[in-house]
Protein backbone atom coordinates (compact mmCIF):
# COMPACT_ATOMS: atom_id res chain seq x y z
CA UNK A 1 0.00 0.00 0.00
CA UNK A 2 0.74 3.62 -0.66
CA UNK A 3 2.83 4.86 2.45
CA UNK A 4 4.21 8.37 1.17
CA UNK A 5 4.39 11.16 -1.46
CA UNK A 6 6.48 14.16 -2.70
CA UNK A 7 4.98 16.45 -4.32
CA UNK A 8 6.52 19.47 -6.64
CA UNK A 9 5.36 22.68 -6.00
CA UNK A 10 5.54 24.93 -9.23
CA UNK A 11 2.93 23.69 -11.91
CA UNK A 12 1.93 20.62 -9.92
CA UNK A 13 0.52 22.01 -6.98
CA UNK A 14 -0.26 25.52 -7.82
CA UNK A 15 -0.33 27.66 -11.12
CA UNK A 16 2.90 29.53 -11.65
CA UNK A 17 4.73 28.27 -13.78
CA UNK A 18 4.24 31.42 -16.10
CA UNK A 19 6.01 33.68 -13.46
CA UNK A 20 9.27 31.58 -12.95
CA UNK A 21 9.07 31.20 -17.09
CA UNK A 22 9.87 35.08 -17.10
CA UNK A 23 11.61 35.73 -13.43
CA UNK A 24 15.45 35.57 -15.27
CA UNK A 25 14.46 37.88 -17.49
CA UNK A 26 11.98 39.97 -15.79
CA UNK A 27 15.35 40.66 -13.08
CA UNK A 28 17.85 41.25 -15.59
CA UNK A 29 16.17 43.90 -16.93
CA UNK A 30 15.06 45.72 -13.83
CA UNK A 31 18.91 46.10 -13.44
CA UNK A 32 19.55 47.58 -16.29
CA UNK A 33 20.60 44.33 -18.36
CA UNK A 34 19.13 42.86 -21.50
CA UNK A 35 19.07 39.09 -21.43
CA UNK A 36 19.73 36.83 -24.48
CA UNK A 37 17.24 34.96 -26.59
CA UNK A 38 17.67 31.60 -24.56
CA UNK A 39 18.10 32.62 -21.37
CA UNK A 40 14.51 31.23 -20.84
CA UNK A 41 15.62 28.12 -21.73
CA UNK A 42 18.74 27.60 -19.86
CA UNK A 43 17.19 28.53 -16.54
CA UNK A 44 14.30 26.12 -16.82
CA UNK A 45 15.54 23.01 -15.12
CA UNK A 46 18.18 24.81 -12.76
CA UNK A 47 17.29 25.96 -8.98
CA UNK A 48 17.09 29.33 -8.00
CA UNK A 49 21.05 28.93 -6.69
CA UNK A 50 21.83 27.77 -9.93
CA UNK A 51 20.08 30.50 -11.95
CA UNK A 52 21.80 33.50 -9.99
CA UNK A 53 25.19 31.63 -10.48
CA UNK A 54 24.66 31.15 -14.37
CA UNK A 55 23.42 35.18 -14.25
CA UNK A 56 26.23 35.79 -12.15
CA UNK A 57 28.84 34.58 -14.66
CA UNK A 58 27.00 34.45 -17.93
CA UNK A 59 26.19 38.00 -17.28
CA UNK A 60 28.80 39.97 -15.53
CA UNK A 61 27.02 41.00 -12.68
CA UNK A 62 29.10 42.47 -9.73
CA UNK A 63 26.43 41.19 -7.11
CA UNK A 64 26.41 38.22 -4.37
CA UNK A 65 24.52 35.43 -5.41
CA UNK A 66 22.25 35.63 -2.57
CA UNK A 67 21.92 39.36 -3.59
CA UNK A 68 21.23 37.91 -7.28
CA UNK A 69 18.70 35.47 -5.45
CA UNK A 70 16.73 37.89 -3.63
CA UNK A 71 16.25 40.07 -6.50
CA UNK A 72 14.51 37.48 -8.47
CA UNK A 73 12.69 36.43 -5.77
CA UNK A 74 11.36 39.98 -5.32
CA UNK A 75 9.78 39.74 -9.06
CA UNK A 76 7.82 36.82 -7.52
CA UNK A 77 7.19 36.98 -4.35
CA UNK A 78 3.98 39.32 -4.04
CA UNK A 79 2.55 36.02 -6.83
CA UNK A 80 2.84 33.90 -3.95
CA UNK A 81 1.74 35.96 -1.11
CA UNK A 82 -1.37 37.16 -2.55
CA UNK A 83 -2.65 35.42 -5.95
CA UNK A 84 -1.72 32.07 -6.84
CA UNK A 85 -3.96 28.96 -6.60
CA UNK A 86 -3.72 25.70 -6.36
CA UNK A 87 -4.43 23.57 -9.22
CA UNK A 88 -7.99 22.01 -9.50
CA UNK A 89 -9.43 19.58 -7.73
CA UNK A 90 -5.78 18.82 -6.14
CA UNK A 91 -7.06 19.61 -2.41
CA UNK A 92 -9.41 16.62 -3.29
CA UNK A 93 -6.81 14.43 -3.82
CA UNK A 94 -4.87 15.47 -1.02
CA UNK A 95 -7.43 15.05 1.73
CA UNK A 96 -8.10 11.86 0.08
CA UNK A 97 -4.34 10.98 1.15
CA UNK A 98 -4.48 12.67 4.52
CA UNK A 99 -7.30 10.46 5.49
CA UNK A 100 -5.40 7.10 4.43
CA UNK A 101 -2.59 7.78 6.23
CA UNK A 102 -0.33 8.38 3.46
CA UNK A 103 2.35 11.10 4.49
CA UNK A 104 3.17 13.84 1.95
CA UNK A 105 5.91 16.51 1.71
CA UNK A 106 7.07 18.94 -1.54
CA UNK A 107 10.09 18.68 -2.96
CA UNK A 108 10.96 21.95 -4.77
CA UNK A 109 13.30 24.51 -6.51
CA UNK A 110 11.39 27.24 -4.97
CA UNK A 111 11.95 29.32 -1.63
CA UNK A 112 10.64 27.60 1.45
CA UNK A 113 9.29 31.10 2.68
CA UNK A 114 7.51 31.89 -0.72
CA UNK A 115 6.02 28.62 -0.88
CA UNK A 116 4.66 28.58 3.13
CA UNK A 117 3.10 31.70 2.26
CA UNK A 118 1.36 30.47 -0.69
CA UNK A 119 0.27 26.92 1.38
CA UNK A 120 -0.95 29.32 4.44
CA UNK A 121 -2.84 31.78 2.35
CA UNK A 122 -4.98 28.38 0.76
CA UNK A 123 -5.18 26.50 4.19
CA UNK A 124 -3.01 23.49 2.62
CA UNK A 125 -0.54 23.60 4.82
CA UNK A 126 -1.78 20.99 7.26
CA UNK A 127 -1.33 18.56 4.28
CA UNK A 128 2.27 18.92 4.18
CA UNK A 129 5.11 17.41 7.01
CA UNK A 130 7.92 19.25 5.37
CA UNK A 131 9.42 21.79 2.55
CA UNK A 132 12.78 20.70 0.67
CA UNK A 133 13.65 23.52 -1.76
CA UNK A 134 16.90 23.02 -4.06
CA UNK A 135 18.35 25.78 -2.36
CA UNK A 136 18.83 23.96 0.99
CA UNK A 137 19.50 20.68 0.03
CA UNK A 138 22.52 22.43 -2.16
CA UNK A 139 21.21 20.25 -5.66
CA UNK A 140 18.42 20.37 -8.21
CA UNK A 141 16.25 18.63 -9.57
CA UNK A 142 18.95 17.33 -12.31
CA UNK A 143 19.89 15.22 -9.43
CA UNK A 144 17.77 12.75 -6.90
CA UNK A 145 19.38 13.87 -4.12
CA UNK A 146 16.73 15.91 -2.78
CA UNK A 147 14.33 13.15 -3.65
CA UNK A 148 16.17 10.52 -1.57
CA UNK A 149 15.76 13.14 1.43
CA UNK A 150 12.25 13.68 1.12
CA UNK A 151 11.79 10.09 1.23
CA UNK A 152 14.29 9.42 4.15
CA UNK A 153 12.48 12.04 5.82
CA UNK A 154 8.59 10.29 5.55
CA UNK A 155 10.48 7.24 6.82
CA UNK A 156 9.15 5.26 3.43
CA UNK A 157 10.98 3.34 0.83
CA UNK A 158 11.20 3.48 -3.28
CA UNK A 159 8.46 0.84 -3.27
CA UNK A 160 5.82 2.13 -1.65
CA UNK A 161 6.76 6.32 -2.07
CA UNK A 162 5.51 8.22 -5.53
CA UNK A 163 6.85 11.57 -6.69
CA UNK A 164 4.30 14.15 -8.67
CA UNK A 165 5.94 16.32 -10.94
CA UNK A 166 4.86 18.42 -13.89
CA UNK A 167 8.19 19.14 -15.37
CA UNK A 168 9.96 16.60 -17.63
CA UNK A 169 13.73 16.92 -16.46
CA UNK A 170 12.33 15.98 -12.76
CA UNK A 171 10.13 13.32 -13.60
CA UNK A 172 12.79 11.93 -15.29
CA UNK A 173 15.69 12.25 -12.47
CA UNK A 174 12.72 10.65 -9.95
CA UNK A 175 12.33 7.75 -12.32
CA UNK A 176 16.20 6.81 -13.21
CA UNK A 177 16.43 6.71 -9.15
CA UNK A 178 13.79 4.14 -9.02
CA UNK A 179 10.77 6.02 -7.37
CA UNK A 180 7.36 5.62 -8.67
CA UNK A 181 6.23 8.54 -11.00
CA UNK A 182 2.94 10.57 -11.20
CA UNK A 183 3.24 13.27 -14.13
CA UNK A 184 0.54 16.34 -13.41
CA UNK A 185 0.04 18.04 -16.61
CA UNK A 186 0.78 21.61 -16.92
CA UNK A 187 1.18 23.83 -20.46
CA UNK A 188 4.47 25.49 -19.40
CA UNK A 189 5.95 22.21 -19.79
CA UNK A 190 6.62 21.47 -23.58
CA UNK A 191 7.85 17.48 -23.72
CA UNK A 192 4.37 16.43 -22.89
CA UNK A 193 4.53 13.69 -24.97
CA UNK A 194 8.39 12.40 -23.30
CA UNK A 195 7.04 12.97 -19.95
CA UNK A 196 3.68 10.84 -20.36
CA UNK A 197 5.81 8.29 -21.83
CA UNK A 198 8.02 8.38 -19.20
CA UNK A 199 5.77 8.03 -16.10
CA UNK A 200 4.11 5.51 -14.57
CA UNK A 201 0.85 8.16 -14.13
CA UNK A 202 -0.10 10.89 -16.51
CA UNK A 203 -2.66 12.92 -15.19
CA UNK A 204 -4.20 16.01 -17.72
CA UNK A 205 -5.84 17.02 -14.19
CA UNK A 206 -6.94 15.86 -10.66
CA UNK A 207 -10.06 14.31 -11.22
CA UNK A 208 -8.40 11.41 -13.45
CA UNK A 209 -6.75 9.67 -9.87
CA UNK A 210 -9.09 5.95 -10.53
CA UNK A 211 -5.94 4.14 -12.23
CA UNK A 212 -3.53 5.55 -9.40
CA UNK A 213 -5.84 4.64 -6.75
CA UNK A 214 -6.12 1.08 -7.90
CA UNK A 215 -2.41 0.57 -7.38
CA UNK A 216 -1.99 2.60 -4.75
CA UNK A 217 -4.07 0.12 -2.82
CA UNK A 218 -2.46 -3.00 -5.07
CA UNK A 219 1.38 -2.15 -3.29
Amino acid sequence: MLKGAIFDFDGTLFDTMFIWNTAGETYLRSIGIEPREDLRKVLKTMSLLQSATYIREKYAVELTLKEIMDGINRTVEDFYFYTVQPKECVITLLEQMKVKGIKMCIATATDRYQVEAALKRCGMESFFSEIFTCSDVGHGKDEPIIFQKAMDYLGTTRENTVVFEDAYHAAKTAKADGFVTVAVYDSHEEKQKELQALSDFYFENYTETDTFWKFAYGL
